[in-house]
């Protein structure tokens, strides 16, 4: 057997090496994306959570174009049950960074559930991705930099939905859940109101479905005030619009809300010219993305794509445009810098991340239900867009 020379050898043992670094980069940026979904996949938000996962995968198809990989990296989506519980939520949200290797996350449907996570994203220094979750603490006082929102949050409901009750001479209470999200969504209306005068906040357990303690207790607050009398509603599941049982008619008391979804939203047929703000409804945005949503929505499953379902979409429109940016670099800090400012568009039109809280700003839809004998719900027509230049949407964190 013929000996080749040293340095032969010595050369070809360099040109391998040279070749096995020449290819370690494009070995790691080959690596698949991974992506955790943490959702109300069962429990009392199961409805919600189930919207946004379709509206994710949606949405990361249609901004892929269908390749579901971006600068040659495969996006995966793993997908985790939080069942409404926060302490689950939070757990499930370590076991993805620590254990999954995930580059970011998605989630929760609860704020409740998001306020557990937040400090694990902080820990882990990865980018939790909140959606639908309202709570303004989330990018409020419990806020940490690696938290971001498509979702809209408390205020931006609340600010939309003064917009239609705060005139002059109106007499409001509030019912909410006794929770984050229903707290948050008071204190947000009651300092958006400038004209009409909360005179009640009434809060219920969250799974309350025997209402007739706390609708007596509005009732009295409001019977015999003059002028327009209304009860705003911010609720999450459930039927909170059984108050309407004890007749507030005869006091001339009304009921108004903000969007909700289509199943929910089958009671408001028994308020035609009820008035509130919505985040999305889908008869509302006219934009090529959500007429694809639809279209794709309908070819699927026969239905519109729902109030959630928009919501997932938009995040992963956001997820796709960021990595477009940073040509499929998953590093936290650069996904940071290049999301912070970042507009991308969603099915809602064009959102933008605000620096100093990265909550998305974006549309709402003044709205006043009309019945229309071809739908099972209550018909939420435009009476205008609220477009986020018009929302002076507060910073409530210390950053």
């Amino acid at each position: 057997m013929q000996r080749r020379p040293f340095f032969a050898l010595t050369a070809l043992s360099a040109l391998a090496a040279l070749a096995g670094t020449a290819s370690l980069p494009a070995v790691a940026q080959s690596k698949d994306i991974k992506i955790a979904h943490i959702y109300s996949k069962t429990g009392p938000l199961e409805a919600y959570g189930k919207q946004t996962q379709t509206g994710l995968m949606m949405g990361l198809e249609y901004a892929t174009g269908g390749t579901m990989s971006v600068a040659g990296r495969k996006i995966v989506v793993i997908e985790k049950d939080d069942q409404g519980k926060p302490d689950q939520g939070k757990s499930l949200l370590a076991a993805a960074y620590g254990d999954d290797k995930v580059d970011l996350a998605v989630g929760p449907t609860a704020s409740p559930v998001a306020l557990a996570m937040l400090p694990v994203a902080e820990e882990y220094k990865k980018i939790l991705l909140v959606e639908p979750a309202v709570a303004d603490s989330i990018t409020g006082d419990k806020w940490n930099k690696y938290i971001f929102r498509t979702g809209r949050n408390s205020s931006q409901d609340a600010i939309a939905n003064a917009v239609a009750l705060d005139k002059e001479g109106v007499s409001i209470v509030t019912m909410a859940q006794d929770s984050a999200f229903g707290k948050d969504g008071v204190k947000a209306f009651r300092e958006a109101l400038k004209k009409s005068k909360l005179v009640h906040e009434e809060y219920l357990p969250p799974a309350t479905t025997d209402f007739t303690a706390g609708a007596q207790r509005m009732i009295d607050k409001l019977k015999g005030l003059p002028g327009r009398k209304v009860i705003f509603i911010i609720w999450a599941g459930g039927n909170p619009f059984k108050i309407a049982d004890m007749d507030l008619k005869r006091h001339d008391i009304e009921i108004a809300t903000g969007g909700n979804i289509l199943p929910a939203m089958a009671a408001y047929k028994n308020f035609p010219g009820m008035e509130g703000a919505a985040y999305y409804y889908f008869g509302i945005p006219k934009n090529p993305i959500n007429e694809a949503l639809v279209a794709n929505h309908y070819k699927q499953f026969k239905t519109p794509p729902d109030f959630f379902t928009a919501g997932g979409f938009s995040a992963a429109m956001a997820i796709v445009t960021a990595l477009k940016k940073t040509n499929g670099d998953t590093n936290t800090n650069k996904l940071i810098q290049t999301m912070e400012g970042m507009s991308f568009d969603t099915p809602k039109g064009t959102m933008t991340f605000r620096k100093e809280d990265h909550q998305a700003m974006q549309s709402m839809y003044h709205f006043k239900i009309k019945v229309d004998p071809a739908f099972a719900w209550g018909v939420p027509e435009l009476v205008r867009e609220i477009k986020a230049e018009e929302m002076n949407v507060p910073i409530r964190n210390s950053r």
